[in-house]
């Protein structure tokens, strides 16, 4: 599956936001619409997600690597 990405940069926005989100379909639209709500106020319908969900591009090489965990620290 394509990881998606959502970009605030491509949005004017008084603030010059430059928050980029990835990762998959349903997690980016949660992320992404969150952030609309509690930074640019804007309302939590389902049109504001729809709006997100048509904005979603593919998300740039390199940022969905599986990066291993490092070990505990005991």
């Amino acid at each position: 599956m394509t990881r998606k990405a959502a970009d605030c940069r491509d949005t004017p926005s008084v603030s010059g936001c430059s928050l980029y989100i990835s990762g998959e379909e349903e997690e980016v639209v949660r992320a992404a619409t969150e952030h609309a709500v509690s930074v640019h106020e804007h309302a939590d319908t389902p049109e504001l997600r729809e709006e997100v969900r048509t904005s979603l591009k593919d998300a740039l090489p390199g940022t969905g690597r599986r990066r291993p965990h490092p070990e505990p620290v005991s």
